[in-house]
């Protein structure tokens, strides 16, 4: 008989008893007089199967080695599925054949009773097995397809950018270094610096922060691309929101300016939270009552509402007067805190808001430079609970003023050759932005560590 997987028997929705053969580890157990009940999950959905062992269809050891089957235990059960109805549960399987398949030493550190998430990062390889991070990273899974969908449907092209550069995308020098020398017998040059023209691409070269500036090469060409993929930051910062290595979605849009940039963001943002409350019911509920009471009412406000679009000079005036409410105190030329993110979201608007036009010393050097000569063409989209999700831009699309910029910056300008190259040949107005993938799962989960929301988190000290 062929393995029926437990995803399958949810979408059957059986009304009537037919022989079946599942597998999949042991979640609970229990026995009662001459009856045990297995509860077991495959990974392919969120809900467990109850399986009823007879002790007289078995032998007392094998009864005995099933009834008490510890949580980890993979089993194999051939049985007849009995529909329960108005039962805790739609169906269960009364085993007629069964056998533990992969049994569970001493030291199994998953239990029944409750663990905590910071418990649980000491197992990461044994934690996909528990509520909350099998949802999690079903959640993981089923959003990365909503957003390849939302993507495809919308006529935009998948790109794959480059991990290794040799430019810095925010100008934020906080970059992990990727060399082949000999870190024993560094070669030198004549000034006794390190020569990086020995080493494996003949230049100093990094793990990419971001893949915007190879990604709007392609939508010069297809006028509308995105890229899914990891960036890397070398900050040495040891916060619930950040981590060294994480992944990004990065849209580009020939012809296309800031509007029509916050227009994409936001549809984009609705379309995902609107595929997760159709297609993981189990795991938001799920979420909703252990991590976040006002999750669901939460996600489908914002599926809802229309986002704010708020200048960044407006936002500072509606600060400013609580100012005696924050850590940090808010000013004209600052840069929003979380804390400031968060008092907009929460307090002021009660959803998602986007903040435009930000001084231009505070964003980086590719943004669109305002006709007030101190702004840019950016926006930020703040979000309750998490503060920033989505950043991005207008790009200068205006070769003499985006060399005139990175000059009063100090950069390099033969690093961007080929950046500057795209507006000397056939240059477009043309926007963008980033949504970090890891942020967002938070967000639709209300889980608030990204350490909860990556399989193996990359963080500062821990690898």
């Amino acid at each position: 008989m062929k393995r029926t997987e437990i995803a399958e028997l949810f979408r059957l929705d059986p009304k009537e008893d037919f022989p079946v053969q599942v597998a999949g580890w042991v979640k609970t157990s229990r026995e009662s007089k001459n009856l045990a009940f297995i509860e077991i999950n495959d990974g392919s959905c969120f809900k467990n199967l109850q399986v009823i062992i007879e002790a007289n269809k078995f032998s007392g050891d094998n009864y005995k080695a099933l009834a008490n089957a510890p949580i980890g235990a993979s089993v194999l059960v051939s049985g007849q599925l009995l529909v329960t109805p108005g039962a805790k549960q739609p169906f269960e399987v009364n085993a007629d054949e069964a056998e533990i398949i992969g049994g569970v030493e001493e030291g199994y550190p998953l239990q029944k009773n409750k663990m905590s998430t910071e418990y649980l990062r000491q197992y990461p390889h044994l934690r996909a097995r528990t509520n909350t991070f099998g949802a999690a990273f079903r959640v993981r899974s089923e959003t990365s397809y909503a957003i390849h969908k939302f993507f495809h449907d919308n006529g935009f092209v998948y790109v794959h950018t480059p991990l290794i550069t040799g430019s810095d995308a925010e100008g934020a020098g906080a970059m992990f270094q990727v060399t082949a020398l000999d870190l024993d017998d560094l070669p030198r040059d004549e000034q006794g610096k390190i020569d990086y023209a020995q080493d494996f691409f003949g230049c100093e070269t990094h793990l990419t922060v971001s893949g915007q500036l190879e990604g709007e090469s392609m939508a010069q060409a297809f006028g509308k691309i995105y890229t899914f993929g990891p960036t890397f930051r070398a900050e040495r910062s040891n916060t619930t929101r950040h981590a060294a290595e994480f992944w990004m979605i990065e849209p580009e849009m020939a012809f296309s300016d800031l509007n029509d940039y916050m227009n994409t963001a936001e549809a984009m943002v609705k379309y995902c939270v609107s595929y997760l409350l159709e297609n993981c019911p189990d795991e938001l509920q799920f979420f909703n009552r252990f991590f976040d009471k006002n999750l669901i009412e939460k996600l489908s406000k914002v599926v809802a509402s229309d986002f704010v679009r708020l200048p960044y000079t407006k936002a500072i005036e509606l600060l400013e007067p609580h100012n005696d409410e924050f850590e940090y105190k808010v000013f004209w030329g600052c840069d929003l805190q979380s804390e400031h993110e968060r008092y907009l979201t929460e307090k002021i608007y009660d959803c998602p808001v986007f903040v435009t036009d930000y001084p231009k010393e505070i964003k980086a050097f590719y943004m669109r430079l305002n006709e007030d000569g101190k702004t840019v063409a950016a926006a930020d989209l703040l979000v309750p609970g998490i503060g920033e999700l989505v950043g991005g831009s207008q790009r200068e699309e205006r070769t003499d003023v985006l060399i005139a910029r990175m000059q009063e910056l100090g950069m390099d300008l033969s690093s961007y050759q080929q950046y500057l190259d795209l507006r000397r040949f056939g240059s477009t107005k043309h926007a963008g932005f980033g949504l970090g993938f890891e942020r967002f799962l938070m967000y639709v989960t209300g889980i608030n560590n990204i350490r909860d929301v990556q399989l193996y988190p990359r963080t500062f000290g821990t690898l």
